[in-house]
């Protein structure tokens, strides 16, 4: 394999050949087809996200554990075409790769050989690099190392390359804020603020409410304090606060659902938009004290002794209600068991800025009604979150929104962080 320097170039010996692109944060990947004069043809010669396919070039999603990938079939090339360029772009338009980390570009054949690779060392203020390139010469394939950078992103880059971009600016988008919510909720909504309402004539009757609002907190809930359940009025809980499950009357809860959801980033680029999916996975992990001893998830659905069970995994955060389910019956939770930690974690390190609507609610499993829930305000810079605790306190059971986060890709990436919660 030829490592590569800035500049340095290597022939190529497959004609079919396959690049990516290691980007310490969340990237798209693309290719930009040029004639001898460095432009294109035409925008159908950029092959990104929305126009996956190009003449000899297909530019394809990360799947099952994939990275980003752009293939290249050198002999379907058209004669006119002087260069495949290789492009990677951040996610966040507003961060670097010097505050990132520097990309590394990967050249492998058909069978995954390494050809070529190329460590990008200079890169401070960009966003957006021309990793590497395939070129002709006298006949035959060769790559470069390029690593030219754009400070000023995607539109210094495509206009370059003749590339012609939309003049529309995409809209601000809200960032996602905790909203109140009717029962019973069957479909988190985005949470944008209301537009002012317009004046109504005087003879016009007030519209009536479509459904009673929720309860607010008792008079021992200030900040981190704790709500009590009320049927058929759920509780929107705050970041901190506590509720007993305990429902009316006195009667403790015995079987609850935690139900978890979030929503894909709708990702708006000069060339269209798309909803970007996030992997995320909903686990509970039980812990005696300090010592973490079970942990349900999408490996291993059911604890040991049977308590507590995951339904299933939810690839993308798309469709209605709750994306990932996890069923706590609290009579079967072992003595020795003080908390079930309910956290969230990205498994392709997305992280929480580029998330929407995430929330978790309590669900009375026997009724189906749902008595609290707690919606993320806004987004962190972590892989993973600890929505909720459910934990011992005497002989009940409460529940706690946390809404914390840390950097794990998976569950037990996320113990060492959450035994401060614990006890």
């Amino acid at each position: 394999m030829d490592q590569l320097t800035k500049g340095a170039n290597a022939p190529l010996t497959a004609s079919r050949v396959t690049l990516t692109v290691d980007v310490p944060a969340p990237a798209d990947l693309s290719a930009l087809l040029v004639t001898e004069s460095g432009r294109v043809r035409s925008d159908a010669d950029f092959v990104f996200y929305n126009q996956p396919t190009g003449p000899g070039v297909r530019c394809v999603q990360p799947s099952a554990g994939q990275p980003w990938r752009v293939e290249v079939d050198l002999a379907a090339v058209p004669a006119e075409i002087h260069a495949v360029r290789l492009v990677t772009s951040l996610d966040d338009a507003s961060s670097t790769f010097g505050r990132v980390g520097q990309p590394v570009a990967r050249v492998t054949d058909d069978a995954g050989t390494p050809l070529a690779a190329f460590t990008m060392t200079d890169l401070a203020t960009e966003s957006i690099v021309v990793a590497l390139e395939l070129y002709r010469r006298a006949g035959a394939w060769k790559v470069r190392a390029v690593g030219q950078g754009y400070a000023g992103g995607l539109a210094d880059l495509v206009t370059d390359h003749g590339v012609s971009v939309e003049d529309t600016p995409p809209p601000a988008v809200a960032a996602p804020v905790a909203v109140p919510v009717a029962a019973p909720v069957a479909t988190p909504t985005a949470a944008a603020p209301p537009a002012p309402p317009a004046p109504m004539p005087a003879a016009a009757p007030p519209p009536a409410p479509v459904a009673p609002a929720p309860q607010p907190p008792t008079a021992d809930a200030a900040g981190a304090g704790e709500v009590r359940l009320t049927k058929a009025r759920p509780v929107n809980l705050s970041k901190g606060q506590r509720v007993s499950l305990v429902k009316d009357g006195g009667v403790a809860l015995t079987m609850i659902r935690m139900g978890l959801g979030w929503d894909p980033v709708r990702k708006r680029g000069m060339f269209g938009s798309r909803e970007v999916e996030i992997d995320l996975d909903a686990s509970a992990i039980l812990f005696a004290g300090k010592d973490p001893v079970d942990v349900a998830f999408y490996n291993n659905l059911r604890t040991r002794d049977g308590s507590v069970q995951h339904t299933g995994d939810n690839r993308t955060g798309d469709g209605e209600g709750d994306d990932e389910t996890i069923l706590i019956d609290l009579t079967r939770v072992p003595v020795h068991v003080t908390d079930v930690m309910l956290v969230v974690t990205s498994y392709e390190g997305h992280t929480f800025e580029q998330v929407q609507n995430a929330f978790c609610r309590l669900v009375d499993h026997t009724t189906g009604a749902e008595l609290a829930r707690y919606t993320l305000a806004g987004g962190m810079p972590f892989t993973a979150m600890l929505m909720a605790r459910v934990y011992r306190q005497g002989p009940t059971w409460k529940l706690q929104a946390v809404g914390e986060g840390m950097q794990a890709r998976t569950p037990m990436e996320t113990v060492p962080s959450l035994a401060r919660y614990v006890g």
